[in-house]
Order: C-alpha cells, then sequence, then structure tokens
C-alpha cells in the first residue's frame, strides 16, 4: 500500500469522492445484474483475444480521453488500457525524443498510455500495471509528464456505458498515488534494462512488456483513504 501520509489533504478527499463514484458505478450495475466488463461488452459478440472492445475503442472528442478493453495474459479476465490525446494533455507536454523517434502524421496522433486496469472473472478490478512502448503502440512521455495528465483524464458520454466510463476516471483518481508510483518505477525499470543491453532498442524489446505492476483493492483503499484524513483531524 502506497504511504497515504504523503498525499495532502486536498488529493486525499478527491481520492476519497472518486472511490465513492467507484462504488456507485458498480453499484447501479449490480443491480441489474451487471459489472463494468460485462456492459463494455454488451452486444459486441463473440469475445475474442487480442481484439479491441469496444470495436474502435471508447473515445471522447472533448477530453480526449481513449480506452478499450481486450485480454490476452493468463491470470486475468482481461484488462483495460487507459490513454490520454495530445489535444486533452495540459500544455508544453511533448513526446520524448528517444533514439527512434519519428514526427507523427497528425499531432493527436502522439497518444499516451496512462495506465491498465486487470480485470477478474467476475468484472472487479485485481491490479493496476504499465507497459512497454510497442505493446500499446504509443508515443513515450517521461513519467513526470504522464503524472501530469491524469487529473485530465475523463470520459464524458454515454456510449457504451455510461457507468462504465465514468468508473474508469475515477479509478484513475482513487488509486492516483499508485499510478504515479507505477509510471515513476516504469521510467526506472526501462532505464536499467537499456543499461543491461545497450544495444537493444528498449522500447521495442519483446521480453519487455509490463514496466510495473500493483494489486489494487477498492474497499482497501477507501478504508485508508478515510483513517489517514480522519487521522489527520485528530492531529487538529
Amino acid at each position: 500500500m502506497t504511504d497515504l501520509s504523503q498525499v495532502t489533504t486536498e488529493r486525499l478527499n478527491k481520492m476519497l469522492t472518486a472511490g465513492h463514484e467507484v462504488e456507485n458505478c458498480q453499484r447501479v450495475l449490480s443491480k441489474v445484474g451487471e459489472n463494468i466488463v460485462g456492459d463494455v461488452l454488451r452486444g459486441c459478440g463473440t469475445f475474442y483475444q487480442m481484439n479491441h472492445y469496444p470495436d474502435g475503442d471508447v473515445y471522447d472528442h472533448e477530453t480526449h480521453g481513449q480506452y478499450y478493453y481486450h485480454a490476452h495474459r493468463d491470470g486475468e479476465h482481461g484488462h483495460f488500457h487507459l490513454f490520454l490525446r495530445p489535444k486533452g494533455m495540459p500544455s508544453g507536454i511533448k513526446p520524448a525524443l528517444v533514439e527512434d523517434f519519428e514526427e507523427p502524421k497528425a499531432k493527436n496522433d502522439a497518444l499516451s498510455h496512462l495506465i491498465a486496469i486487470s480485470m477478474d472473472e467476475f468484472g472487479h478490478p485485481k491490479a493496476l500495471f504499465t507497459t512497454n512502448r510497442w505493446v500499446t503502440a504509443e508515443y513515450w512521455y517521461g513519467c513526470e509528464d504522464v503524472i501530469r495528465m491524469l487529473d485530465h483524464f475523463e470520459i464524458d458520454h454515454a456510449s457504451p456505458s455510461w457507468p462504465a466510463n465514468r468508473w474508469m476516471g475515477a479509478m484513475v483518481q482513487l488509486f492516483y498515488p499508485q499510478i504515479c508510483d507505477l509510471l515513476r518505477l516504469r521510467d526506472h525499470v526501462v532505464a536499467d534494462w537499456k543499461e543491461q543491453n545497450p544495444k537493444e532498442n528498449v522500447f521495442e524489446c519483446r521480453d519487455l512488456d509490463v514496466t510495473s505492476e500493483l494489486e489494487c483493492n477498492i474497499p482497501m483503499q477507501i478504508t485508508a483513504i478515510e483513517q489517514e484524513l480522519a487521522a489527520r483531524k485528530v492531529e487538529k
């Protein structure tokens, strides 16, 4: 568990609000026998590994947030990949000039992968993880720039699922400190791999796919936030 004592009170309150949103999204779906994954996949037909669901991904043309669901890893039902495209990023952020950098054909093509959310067979989140560049065909951004993007991720429309779309943005906020830690670890892992394999292009190395991973538990996270906020009130 990330040390929440180092997180600002403002951020903790934002995380708690997001936690309640996550719970509420799951609650309204459970009332009709659904879950986050099932609602996203509803109407998609046969589920095939590696295919993106829904077809064409989920994309918000105003916020430029994007996500899709697919499966190819053992030990999970599948996972969501969350992205932000340049038109939705804070000003001044640009892709890292890595050794094989190529200018994007269009400005909004240089998307950044924020985080992946691993889901179990019951449609519940089980882990958060980051990936190497080749996994998602993203442009590479330094971890501190990706962290600046996190507060800008939102899917503010109802297709394919209003609860699922709200849930995605709320999950980023609920686990904000953990995601920051995972992104920083991602860059350390990539740098270490590069040092140990100087002749390889680390970003295209098929032996390095997942760069950091952490189990996640929604009730435990919310309880930890509440306890930290309560402790601060006592201290006052």
